[in-house]
């Protein structure tokens, strides 16, 4: 089956240059400590929409390494790889990258029942396994029990896209009455419930109590909160704005963990970015 690679943006190289730099950091802390005094220990990197492996830069007209391949060809290697994608070409792809590889597991299907039937079991805290996993949706299909399930695990940590263009583009509209039904549902299962939309708006900015469209940024601090007190993330990142030339923003880049170790090395990281990108 043939495959069309997905032609991406510098934001997308920018988020895949990040990923390299922390799945790296990660595995090498997790090796430390395995060496140290927990033999049992074992990590997997998970990544609910992988893709093809591969993408076509749009600024240099060359194939580059996707978060799959990246997530191969780090050293020290994982103990496990779980990718997945809902696209039966893109899953052919990937059994074609692993090969005979009996540490790579490929699911061709929705990501929401395969994380939480196939895939977080295996990352159990009491079995001293851990789990890196790149929650990275091509829109709002992403549904709130995944994150959840996560961050009450505890062995888990998350890169998460938020994608505020689609979100603005097709639920936050000026005028909610002219949202899309089907998106605004999309929004609370990813949100968890009904609260976006209190989160969203304000009525109290005007004389008769018409609701008004928040700001990005505010509507990202609600989300950022949430991650925090209702999933359970001790610790979540301010996150990687990744805009366009026009100075758009189409998602956020969130972090999320329950160690402080993590947390100061994606900063340290995305603060370098945002140096690179005059943020």
């Amino acid at each position: 089956m043939a495959v069309e690679y997905d032609e991406i943006g510098i934001w997308s190289e920018v988020k895949l240059a990040i990923i390299r730099e922390y799945a790296s950091a990660y595995s090498r802390i997790l090796e430390s400590q395995r060496g140290k005094s927990l033999p049992k220990l074992r990590w997997l990197y998970v990544d609910a929409y992988a893709g093809p492996g591969f993408h076509l830069s749009r600024t240099t007209k060359e194939m580059v390494d996707g978060s799959p391949q990246i997530a191969l060809k780090t050293i020290p290697p994982f103990s496990e790889y779980h990718f997945i994608d809902a696209d039966p070409k893109r899953a052919e792809q990937l059994r074609g990258i692993a090969g005979t590889r009996e540490d790579v597991y490929i699911y061709g299907a929705d990501c929401n029942q395969i994380l939480l039937d196939k895939v977080f079991p295996r990352a159990k805290y009491s079995d001293y396994h851990r789990a890196l996993c790149l929650l990275d949706p091509y829109n709002i299909n992403l549904k709130w029990e995944v994150i959840e399930t996560a961050g009450k695990m505890e062995s888990v940590e998350i890169f998460l896209n938020f994608m505020i263009m689609d979100i603005n583009r097709n639920v936050l509209t000026k005028n909610p009455d002219k949202a899309i039904q089907s998106k605004k549902e999309q929004l609370t299962r990813l949100w968890g419930d009904e609260s976006w939309i209190a989160a969203a708006y304000d009525t109290t900015g005007n004389l008769f109590g018409d609701p008004e469209k928040v700001s990005n940024e505010r509507f990202e601090a609600a989300w950022r909160e949430r991650l925090k007190t209702k999933a359970g993330f001790k610790f979540v990142s301010k996150p990687m704005p990744m805009k366009t030339k026009t100075n758009s923003v189409i998602y956020y880049l969130y972090f999320a963990s329950q160690k402080e170790a993590g947390m100061d090395v994606v900063t340290d990281i995305f603060n370098k970015y945002r140096r690179k990108q005059g943020l």
